[in-house]
C-alpha cells in the first residue's frame, strides 16, 4: 500500500503553478520542493482547465459536483435498499396476522 499524506494546501499548489509560469520546470521544482514534478504538472493543467486555456477534463468546480453528486446518489441507494427491507418486513407481518372477524 502507498504512503499517505495529508493533501498540499491550496495556497501551495497555486505557488507552483505560479512558479512554473514564470518558467520554472516541473522537475526543477520537485527537486527544490517535496511534491513530484508529475504532480506540479497536473495542476499546472487543473488550472489552465479552470482558466478555460483546456477542455481535455473537468473543471475543478465540475469535479467537485460531480464528487456531491455521487455521495448523493450511493445515499439514496442506501435509503432506498433500507425502504425495501422495511416493505418486505411489513408485507410479511400483515401477512402473518390472522384476519379480523365481522361478527364483533
Amino acid at each position: 500500500m502507498g504512503k499517505t499524506r495529508v493533501p498540499y494546501t491550496r495556497e501551495f499548489r497555486e505557488q507552483m503553478v505560479a512558479l512554473v509560469r514564470s518558467g520554472r520546470t516541473p522537475g526543477e521544482l520537485a527537486n527544490e520542493f517535496e511534491p513530484t514534478a508529475q504532480s506540479i504538472v497536473n495542476w499546472v493543467a487543473q488550472d489552465d482547465r479552470d482558466a478555460g486555456r483546456r477542455e481535455d477534463g473537468l473543471t475543478s468546480v465540475e469535479r467537485d459536483e460531480l464528487r456531491r453528486l455521487r455521495r448523493e446518489v450511493k445515499r439514496l441507494a442506501e435509503e432506498r435498499e433500507i425502504l425495501a427491507k422495511a416493505a418486505a418486513w411489513f408485507a410479511r407481518e400483515t401477512d402473518s396476522i390472522p384476519p379480523k372477524s365481522s361478527s364483533s
